[in-house]
C-alpha cells in the first residue's frame, strides 16, 4: 500500500462514513405537476428533515445547511415550490392574482408529495422528521405540515416569518414540538421582527429557543414578493452568508431534537419565564403540580431550566429565607431527579435551614448520582463532589467509598 492510498484511508477512518452526494429527483404533485427537489442522502440510517424556502429564493439557498445536516447524518429534501426554481406551474412571478391563489391552494398537496418521497427513503426514521422554513411562505409552510403530520414531526426550524391563526395554535397546544426561532434585528422585510418574536413567545414547548440577531432596524419598503427591496443579507436563508455560525447552530438543533433526544431540547429560561417568575414568587406547589401532572403523559417533561432554579434557591438562602430556599431545591430535585448538582443544593439548603439529617442524605444521594453524571464537566463534578464530602465531613461521616 503506497503512502497516498494509506493517508486517504487514514482519512475516511478519521471522518467516519461519507454522505452520498446530492441529487435532484422529480416529484409528481396531485394534478401531476412536476416539481423539483434535491436530495441530501446520510451515510447511514436516521431521522429526515424537509426544508421549505422563502417567496424570494428557492431550494439552493438550502443547500450548504442541507449538506451539513446529511454530514450530521440527517437525510435531508430541499423543496422548490409550484412556480419556483425549477418546478412547473408557470413562473409564481408572472402569474396573476387568481392563480396565484390557485397555487396557493395547491401547495399542501405539493409539500405532502415531497413528505411522502422523504419519509419512504431508505434509511429515514419517518419518526423522527424535522421541518425547516424560511420567510413568511417558507415558516407558514414549515407549521402548518406539522398540523398535518404531528405524530411524526419532532422538531420545527423558523427563519424570519410568520404564520397565520392555525399555525399559532399549534405552536400554543404542542408542548412536544420545540421550534428554533431565528431573526434578525435589521432584517430588510420589517415587521418581521415583531412576527417572529410573537410565534416564539407563544410556543408551548419549554425547550423552543430563540435566536436574534442584533442590529439597527431598517425601514418598512415592501413585503418579500415586491420588488425593489435591497437584498441585505438579513432575512430568512441569505443570513446564512452574513452570519455564518447560524447552519452551525441549526445542525446542532435538530442533531438535539431528532437524534439525541427527539421531541425535546433544555429547557430554555425565556420559554420558561412565565413559570420561572412563579418560582421566584414563591408559587412551588402550583409548579410542582404541573410537573406532576406533565409526567404522566411524558415522563421526561420539563417546566424549567434546572439551574435557573438552582440559582432562585441559593438567592432566597443569601437573605436568609431557608425554608422557601429547601421548597426551591426540592423543586430542583423533582424536576432533574437525576442531577446531582441538583440534590447537592438541596443539601445546602438543608444545612443551612438546620436539617441535618437530610442534608446529609442528600449529600449521600448527590456522590451516588456523580459517577453516572454525564451532563455536567469534569470541572464542573469536581466542584460538586467536593462539596458534597465537605458537608458530610461537616456533619460528622466520611463520604461513601
Amino acid at each position: 500500500m503506497n503512502r497516498r492510498t494509506t493517508l486517504a484511508l487514514l482519512l475516511l477512518v478519521a471522518s467516519g462514513p461519507a454522505s452520498a452526494q446530492p441529487r435532484v429527483v422529480d416529484l409528481k404533485a396531485p394534478d401531476g405537476t412536476v416539481l423539483k427537489a434535491t436530495w441530501f442522502a446520510a451515510a447511514k440510517p436516521g431521522p429526515g428533515v424537509l426544508l421549505l424556502h422563502q417567496i424570494n429564493r428557492d431550494r439552493k439557498s438550502w443547500e450548504e445547511l442541507a449538506a451539513k445536516l446529511a454530514a450530521a447524518g440527517i437525510h435531508t429534501l430541499a423543496l422548490d415550490a409550484r412556480g419556483f426554481g425549477e418546478s412547473g406551474g408557470g413562473s409564481y412571478a408572472s402569474l396573476s392574482a387568481k392563480d396565484r391563489s390557485h397555487v396557493r391552494e395547491m401547495r399542501p398537496g405539493d409539500i405532502d408529495a415531497a413528505w411522502n418521497f422523504l419519509v419512504s427513503q431508505p434509511g429515514v426514521n419517518g419518526d423522527a422528521i424535522g421541518l425547516g422554513g424560511a420567510g413568511a411562505q417558507g415558516v407558514d409552510d414549515a407549521v402548518q405540515t406539522a398540523r398535518r403530520h404531528p405524530e411524526h414531526v419532532k422538531s420545527l426550524v423558523l427563519i424570519s416569518g410568520e404564520t397565520g391563526l392555525p399555525g399559532m395554535r399549534l405552536l400554543q397546544q404542542s408542548p412536544h414540538l420545540p421550534g428554533l426561532f431565528v431573526v434578525a434585528d435589521d432584517d430588510e422585510y420589517p415587521p418581521t421582527q415583531e412576527t417572529m418574536a410573537w410565534a416564539y413567545l407563544s410556543t408551548a414547548s419549554p425547550g423552543s429557543r430563540l435566536v436574534r440577531y442584533p442590529g439597527k432596524r431598517p425601514p418598512w419598503l415592501g413585503f418579500e414578493n415586491v420588488t425593489g427591496v435591497p437584498a441585505s443579507g438579513t432575512h430568512g436563508t441569505d443570513m446564512f452568508r452574513t452570519h455564518p455560525d447560524l447552519p452551525g447552530t441549526i445542525v446542532d438543533w435538530f442533531a438535539a431534537t431528532l437524534i439525541r433526544t427527539p421531541g425535546r431540547a433544555p429547557a430554555d429560561a425565556l420559554s420558561c419565564a412565565a413559570v420561572l417568575r412563579q418560582i421566584e414568587a414563591g408559587e412551588i406547589t402550583p409548579v410542582a403540580q404541573r410537573l406532576v401532572e406533565a409526567r404522566k403523559t411524558d415522563p421526561h417533561a420539563q417546566l424549567f431550566p434546572e439551574i435557573s432554579v438552582i440559582l432562585m434557591g441559593y438567592d432566597q438562602m443569601r437573605i436568609g429565607d431557608n425554608k422557601l430556599a429547601v421548597e426551591t431545591m426540592k423543586l430542583a430535585v423533582a424536576g432533574y431527579p437525576d442531577s446531582a448538582d441538583a440534590h447537592d443544593s438541596l443539601s445546602d439548603a438543608y444545612l443551612a435551614d438546620g436539617q441535618k439529617d437530610l442534608a446529609h442524605e442528600e449529600a449521600q444521594k448527590a456522590l451516588a448520582l456523580l459517577p453516572s453524571d454525564t451532563a455536567d464537566s469534569p470541572e464542573r463534578r469536581t466542584e460538586i463532589r467536593e462539596s458534597a464530602e465537605g458537608k458530610l465531613k461537616e456533619l460528622g461521616s466520611a463520604a461513601p467509598k
